[in-house]
């Protein structure tokens, strides 16, 4: 038996039904990430919902297929394994946009939305509309609404600052002092001496409430003795 044959009494058109609900749902949520410029947009969105849709109307076809086997057959069927292993596989290309940058992280919320988007397309697979139009609502609600409510919450911004100059003690020591009159908490620190260079490198990530104390650091940390460079990002 093919497996159209086994989905005899579904029609094409429940078919079409599907894949085109599951393509508009990834195609509206990778609209709105494509419009914020970022790395999984409208295509990928749209075809990890398409292909989730797919595995689910395969994996469904396969009990239809073969689900006619009886208890005594040495054939077990488990159609939830097929939506396991998409959960799990999407994770890999949810890993791929996540991008880290000294103290921040980039591509949480768009790693997510692949995940759900996964998700929508499992739903109109599995022929669960209300779901799948509720859940596409409710994730779209959040992209789009959610993000108009970040300059309403306080939030700390990280700083992390790399500073190269002479071994010396005290270097620490004044630098500590410099963050402790700006109220700058320090999040985390690392040190590394050049012995042969005689040079002393700080790395260092510290949180603030204001966005733009870059330059006025680098500013005050150039009087310092020794300063051989300043990064910071």
């Amino acid at each position: 038996m093919s497996f159209d044959q086994a989905f005899s009494g579904a029609s094409e058109l429940d078919l079409i039904v599907k894949l085109l609900l599951a393509a508009l749902a990834g195609g509206l949520v990778g609209l709105e990430r494509e419009k914020h410029g970022r790395p999984a947009g409208l295509r990928t969105n749209l075809l990890v919902a398409v292909g989730s849709c797919v595995m689910m109307i395969v994996s469904e076809a396969f009990y239809l297929k073969y689900g006619r086997f009886g208890a005594e057959s040495t054939l077990r069927l488990d159609p939830s394994r097929v939506a396991a292993q998409i959960v799990t596989g999407i994770g890999f290309i949810g890993a791929g946009v996540i991008l880290k940058e000294g103290a921040s992280v980039r591509g949480l919320t768009t790693a997510a939305s692949l995940w759900t988007v996964a998700g929508l397309g499992m739903a109109f697979g599995m022929g669960f509309y209300s779901l799948g139009v509720l859940a596409t609502i409710l994730v779209l609600s959040c992209l789009i609404f959610l993000k108009k409510l970040d300059p309403l919450i306080k939030k700390d911004h990280y700083l992390t600052i790399a500073v190269t100059a002479q071994n010396r003690e005290a270097l620490f020591d004044e630098l500590e002092e410099l963050f402790a009159q700006r109220k700058l908490h320090i999040a985390n620190i690392s040190s590394t001496v050049d012995l042969i260079e005689d040079e002393l490198i700080y790395q260092v990530v510290i949180t603030q409430q204001q966005k733009s104390v870059g330059r006025e650091l680098t500013k005050a940390i150039k009087q310092l003795a020794g300063i051989k460079k300043i990064h910071y990002h």
